[in-house]
């Protein structure tokens, strides 16, 4: 079995989170797996770092909920609509300090794949972008 470490490790996470310490929280976390992070600090910002984005280069995206200019339901709903096939397929989390069922079904319903509480616990955190990247 391949330790997780080496599946995440060289993989390629945006991190969109507009609360500074939330995100270097997050960083920090991601980093420590060896795991490459672009930040965005609003979804409208997400959304335009993945549209520049080369295609496949993004593995995963962590998305907070609530922040300004853009929330991460909106974010989701237009990432998944870019016209490029990675935008449908690319993983993205929400992270929410709303932690209710409805909360978990707007999350999924925008099209995101799973919905982490936070605050985050490294290990859940590990664990669920681990299972997207197998």
């Amino acid at each position: 079995m391949t330790k997780p470490e080496a599946v995440l490790a060289g993989k390629h996470i945006l991190l969109v989170e507009d609360n500074e310490i939330n995100q270097l929280v997050a960083m920090r976390l991601l980093e420590e797996e060896r795991i490459q992070v672009t930040c965005a600090v609003n979804g409208k910002d997400a959304v335009e770092t993945f549209e520049r984005s080369k295609p496949q280069s993004i593995d995963l995206i962590l998305m907070d909920i609530r922040m300004p200019v853009m929330d991460g339901l909106e974010a989701t709903r237009q990432i998944r609509a870019l016209n490029r096939p990675d935008a449908k397929t690319v993983p993205i989390i929400a992270m929410s300090a709303n932690a209710y069922e409805e909360d978990r079904q707007l999350s999924l319903s925008s099209g995101m794949n799973a919905h982490l509480s936070k605050p985050v616990e490294p290990k859940v955190l590990y664990d669920t972008v681990l299972a997207y990247m197998e």
